[in-house]
């Protein structure tokens, strides 16, 4: 038998929980949202984490760039 370990996902989390709650209220005309706004906690981990990976690439890019500027400039 296969035993689930502690690090795998047990059940739909606070995101998935909200996200559901959002649409839910949504289809039954409780909010007036737009449907971005409702579908935000299916997307937007996804879209922040996204926007951190970006900010990490262009940071490591100047970061190299810099270094790079720097050697030219200091051999002359």
């Amino acid at each position: 038998m296969n035993e689930k370990t502690s690090n795998e996902a047990k059940g739909i989390g606070v995101c998935g929980l909200l996200g559901v709650a959002f649409v839910i209220l949504k289809l039954c005309h409780v909010i007036e949202w737009s449907w971005v706004w409702v579908t935000a906690p299916f997307w937007g981990p996804v879209a922040i984490a996204l926007l951190i990976l970006l900010a990490m690439v262009v940071l490591w890019s100047l970061a190299k760039l810099f270094k790079w500027v720097g050697r030219r400039l200091s051999n002359g």
